[in-house]
């Protein structure tokens, strides 16, 4: 989980240079294609350029997945085809580009970064850049991570598609899944907070010190990803692009007010994992605290005890007539304890009194 990420390879280039930036990826990429009208569909896979760059021209709706922007020249060849401009395509294959909407000519583009967490916990994000024209789709990927699959569901068994025969808004349907989606990672960060404080509530230790980082990074991060996406979503409700029909804004006011309740979730848990800290730091102060006071409170029994046992354990000349009368007492052994304990008892009496105890 890397909050900044450059790459050397772009210094110096020219600006709308397509080039790749992201974690190293090899091998081809097969498109996913989904082709469908009203009533009709097909869907099939292809590493074709010639046979992509035929769609779009009917009267269907294209959809054209691609799992890999690290095929430059495939990604080049769907720019050339479908009219988009070179700082769109820059700004495709840079995977540390910043949530945006741009326009450029006959298209749109909508740059949005998806939250997910790998089967070992750690939160990684992905950038999913979705342009679209008057008849297609194209959604660009990192990687093979499906996490659109229930958009293609909805494509498939929504029969007649009337709703689906416009491309904003298969493009708003994809950008509406990766917004819900954040709402099941809050939701875990929302637990791990949740469990971090009764924790701390009944035994702070240094593990959960080092888990409330964890959590500090981790929502630094999400909030990388989910603050430009108010900006973004927002420019694209309001756009006045012919490419936005009248039927798809009410759906986009409502993505723009998931993306607040987002942010607002954000906040509200950035401030309270940083109140972790805070807690964390009282509970162990605290702790701290009754230790001390069990030690003060011991300390304070004992000095008389100390004294009474420093002045009966001098050392005394039985023939002076200065000694201590109990020396030569019979039970002088069992009245000195005696004395002790009522000392010592007399103590833990009066702090229990006082309530310190």
């Amino acid at each position: 989980m890397r909050l900044v990420k450059h790459s050397r390879t772009k210094i110096g280039m020219k600006p709308g240079a397509v080039v790749y930036v992201g974690e190293e990826r090899q091998g081809p990429v097969l498109a996913d294609v989904i082709d469908y009208t009203v009533d009709q569909l097909s869907e099939w896979q292809s590493g074709s350029l010639d046979k992509l760059t035929e769609l779009g021209s009917s009267d269907s709706i294209s959809w054209i997945n691609l799992p890999g922007v690290h095929d430059i020249e495939l990604v080049s060849g769907l720019g050339e085809r479908f009219g988009l401009h070179q700082l769109i395509l820059e700004d495709i294959v840079n995977c540390s580009s910043r949530p945006k909407y741009e326009e450029g000519g006959e298209s749109a583009c909508l740059i949005l970064k998806m939250l997910y967490r790998t089967t070992s916990g750690e939160l990684k994000n992905e950038q999913i850049s979705v342009v679209f024209g008057k008849q297609w789709v194209i959604s660009f990927q990192e990687t093979k991570l499906d996490v659109l699959e229930h958009v293609r569901e909805r494509v498939r068994k929504s029969i007649p598609r009337k709703r689906f025969m416009t491309a904003d808004y298969l493009a708003y349907s994809l950008a509406d899944a990766i917004v819900d989606h954040y709402f099941l990672v809050l939701e875990h960060v929302s637990e791990r907070v949740e469990e971090i404080e009764d924790k701390l509530i009944s035994h702070p230790e240094r593990e959960d010190l080092e888990q409330i980082y964890a959590l500090k990074r981790e929502m630094a991060f999400i909030r990388k990803a989910v603050w430009p996406l108010r900006e973004a979503i927002g420019a694209f409700e309001r756009t006045e692009n012919d490419l936005l029909n009248d039927g798809t804004r009410p759906y986009l006011r409502d993505l723009y007010e998931h993306v607040i309740q987002v942010i607002d979730t954000v906040e509200t848990l950035r401030d309270m994992v940083s109140g972790l800290l805070d807690f964390y730091l009282s509970s162990v102060s605290n702790k701290m605290n009754e230790v001390m006071k069990v030690l003060t409170i011991m300390a304070s029994v004992f000095i008389p005890l100390g004294f009474l046992a420093g002045v009966y354990g001098m050392n005394f000349d039985t023939n002076s007539p200065f000694n201590l009368p109990e020396l030569g007492f019979k039970y002088g052994y069992f009245l000195f304890w005696g004395l002790v304990l009522a000392v010592g008892g007399g103590q833990l009496w009066m702090f229990k009194r006082k309530r310190w105890l």
